[in-house]
């Protein structure tokens, strides 16, 4: 008998048909591999859509949630509690910004700093007028506002108007973002690499002229690492490699390897031209159990060399996928970077089918934007976990 049909059943008359989820139902995970209700194993080079940067399991990492909820789980941003300084210190270090504001989602994380952006604009002039330039292809959210400034036209057309005051500009064109700039532009806001449009890195001399652009015209830039950030591409964030630093970042995903925490950060300038007592809030945002999380990520980030890791595995993912490649004529390019990778396939494979072969193989995947197969695995991932990946991708391509 197949357990799965019952949770499936049950699931679909209750929870708002707003996913086409696979037909499999998850169980348990240990390290970098998933069960589900059948006993089945899977390879997770999914990891949650990048979250499970750890993987499943890890004993520190429960241990430290665990103690956390025999102390306090939440109190409100009414109060100070014992975990958020130490979790809002280590991600301004890893940063090198200065002020942290914990939202519960990478969508959040956008919204706080879109207001931010306008809020910084309105202290200077006292103007409502300011535009947001964006970037065509991205993906920031689903909320009202984080989906204003996402360059998807599927994304957005149902639920218009959305925000006003948004240009969207060509990724890695800087003169298409130069000709949008005017008087009234207060930020510029794209992914270092954008994932869900389909795995594509900003080019060095494109981010590294943006932020020219903005210094010169006292605007802001907003980077979104919510998925390519916290180690994915080698360093703790993705424009760290540009030597490129925003003056307002967002992250969320792997910052909380599983709990749900978000956060967008930002230079002391912009903070004490910004947000003010009554701008902005949240009610779970930041509380003692999520912050205990973050806390014991970046110690165990530390403790177990994260990046040295993702930079040795993820030179090594990229050769076999530089090969695999070469090997497929269905493959059209590889793109992305460390651990954050993407497979272009021809029209005639389908990457929904790919994916579908693959969980039948044992292995999770998914797609991205374009017909893109998508790649963002734990980041303990081993040499072995990409030679066995690549044996059952070769049997599903063939």
């Amino acid at each position: 008998m197949n357990k799965a049909n019952t949770y499936i059943e049950e699931t679909e008359k209750v929870l708002l048909h707003t996913y086409n989820r696979y037909q499999i139902v998850l169980e348990k995970g240990e390290g970098v591999y998933l069960y589900d209700v059948n006993g089945k194993r899977y390879l997770d080079f999914a990891a949650g859509i990048a979250v499970q940067a750890l993987g499943y399991s890890n004993e520190e990492y429960k241990q430290a949630l665990k103690e956390q909820i025999d102390r306090l789980c939440h109190t409100s941003n009414l109060f100070y509690h014992t975990t958020v300084a130490a979790a809002a210190e280590k991600l301004a270090k890893a940063s090198g910004l200065e002020r942290v504001f914990f939202t519960n989602s990478g969508t959040e994380s956008i919204e706080g700093a879109i207001k931010a952006a306008r809020k910084y604009a309105y202290m200077k002039d006292g103007s409502n007028d300011h535009e947001i330039i964006a970037m065509k292809h991205s993906f920031h959210g689903r909320s009202m506002g984080a989906l204003s400034v996402t360059g998807n036209e599927n994304y957005q057309k149902p639920f218009r108007p959305l925000i006003g005051g948004i240009k969207f500009a060509d990724f890695n064109d800087l003169e298409s973002v130069k000709a949008l700039v005017n008087e009234r532009t207060c930020a510029v806001i794209m992914e270092t690499i954008q994932g869900e449009g389909g795995i594509y890195p900003a080019e060095h001399a494109f981010l590294q002229g943006v932020k020219k652009l903005c210094e010169e015209r006292d605007i802001l830039l907003i980077l979104d690492e919510i998925q390519c950030g916290m180690g994915r591409c080698g360093t703790m964030f993705a424009w760290q490699e540009y030597e490129v630093k925003p003056d307002i970042m967002t992250c969320a995903k792997a910052l909380g390897c599983g709990v749900p925490v978000g956060a967008f950060v930002m230079s002391q300038k912009v903070a004490d031209q910004s947000l003010m007592p009554g701008d902005h809030g949240t009610t779970y945002g930041g509380n003692p159990f999520v912050c205990a999380a973050v806390s014991k990520v970046f110690d165990l980030f530390e403790k177990e060399q994260i990046l040295q890791h993702v930079q040795e595995v993820g030179a090594y993912l990229t050769e076999q996928l530089n090969q695999l490649t070469e090997k497929f004529s269905c493959i059209v390019e590889r793109r992305g970077k460390g651990l954050l990778q993407g497979l272009v396939l021809e029209a005639s494979t389908p990457a929904g089918s790919v994916v579908s072969r693959c969980l039948e193989a044992g292995l999770i995947v998914i797609t991205a934007g374009g017909n893109v197969l998508r790649m963002v695995p734990p980041l303990i991932i081993t040499k072995e976990h990409v030679d066995e990946m690549i044996q059952i991708l070769e049997h599903c391509l063939s």
